[in-house]
């Protein structure tokens, strides 16, 4: 009841405030697979009109010559980044290092900045160093962003001006492990995150190309992975995480299996009760566990186009050790979706507004 409830509020919250002045929205970098996305988004979004899509090698052409999904929609086209006019929000889908080198001048253009890409995820400048192989091109700004992923950060975001990205590999991540690692059960977790090939972007390399990608099931960082990073900083170093990420053949999805070994061993029905306390009250988290049929578990191809994150577990009665899955789709709640949900937390809005599709099945 509390979760219809919650539901039809939001619903109510949305028809009462469409017809009010829309929140004007540009995306700068709208030529890639995020920026396709936010613009899928933000058109059927009640609150907002977008008003400029930028592309430094597509201006001039209308948007549904790179984003086909998209043909009728709109009548936008790109425009050059030099033509960006000022808006009440930004949302930047630039690759890695571009927004952080240029920060000064989008602040300048717009009250507030979702940046889609990793310049601001990390809050200690000598982890971002660690990580990225280079110091901060903006350090001064580190502290203004706060991490996109509301399901921690809620109460930060609310209201605020500056909102960074998260990672795909991290997200899911982040939300199996949160509920153990907030209990203070969680010892040690070793993870393996199988993804997909939209997670690298249009720009295709070696490693994407279609003959080497197919049929892969390519272990490409066992060790190393930045979105470690992220895992570390949401959920704090009390436990030690070894964190490896797999290529599959898949275009959008991102399975995490979270091999968790707790501090004591526990009953199924504790786990049921932690996950249940942490979750029942979050509109995009939603708990996979069955006894039988063929959905028992976290699936992230029954999740395309969705803001959801499917978690579930099982619990290995010999050894104490709890196995934890979360699915997502990396351009929604890796990305997009949670782009558009962090701007609904800070400007106050119903947070599933614009984000109620459910995904596709069979698919």
């Amino acid at each position: 009841m509390r979760w219809r409830w919650r539901v039809e509020a939001e619903a109510q919250v949305d028809s009462e405030t469409s017809h009010s002045t829309p929140t004007l929205v540009s995306i700068v970098g709208g030529s890639g697979y995020v920026g396709g996305e936010l613009l899928r988004l933000l058109l059927f979004h009640p609150r907002v009109r977008v008003a400029q899509v930028t592309s430094s090698s597509q201006a001039g052409r209308y948007i549904h010559t790179v984003h086909p999904n998209l043909r009728g929609i709109s009548s936008l086209q790109f425009v050059h980044p030099d033509a960006l006019a000022p808006v009440d929000v930004l949302f930047l889908a630039m690759p890695h290092g571009q927004s952080a080198r240029s920060i000064e001048h989008y602040a300048g253009l717009a009250g507030r900045i979702i940046d889609c890409s990793a310049d601001f995820r990390l809050s200690d400048l000598a982890g971002y160093a660690h990580w990225y192989g280079a110091k901060h091109p903006a350090p001064d700004w580190i502290s203004r962003f706060v991490y996109g992923l509301p399901e921690r950060y809620r109460g930060a975001l609310t209201g605020a001006c500056y909102a960074s990205g998260v990672g795909c590999n991290a997200t899911a991540t982040i939300l199996a492990l949160a509920p153990l690692a907030d209990s203070g059960l969680l010892a040690r977790a070793v993870v393996d995150v199988k993804v997909g090939s939209s997670e690298a972007g249009t720009q295709y390399t070696a490693s994407s190309h279609h003959p080497e990608r197919s049929g892969v099931v390519r272990s490409f960082k066992p060790t190393g992975h930045r979105h470690q990073a992220e895992v570390t900083q949401a959920l704090g170093d009390t436990f030690d995480l070894h964190f490896s990420v797999t290529a599959v053949e898949l275009v959008r999805g991102v399975l995490a299996t979270c091999h968790c070994f707790l501090n004591h061993n526990v009953e199924e029905k504790e786990i049921w009760e932690l996950y249940r306390a942490a979750y029942r009250d979050e509109p995009f988290v939603r708990l996979v566990k069955s006894r039988t049929g063929l959905h028992r578990y976290p699936e992230p191809k029954l999740l395309a186009g969705s803001n959801y994150c499917d978690v579930g577990f099982e619990v290995d009665q010999h050894t104490g050790r709890v196995v934890v899955m979360a699915a997502i789709d990396n351009l929604m709640k890796g990305a997009a979706g949670s782009a558009v949900q962090t701007l609904n937390v800070m400007m106050g809005w119903a947070e599933r507004a614009g984000l109620t599709f459910p995904g596709l099945h069979p698919i």
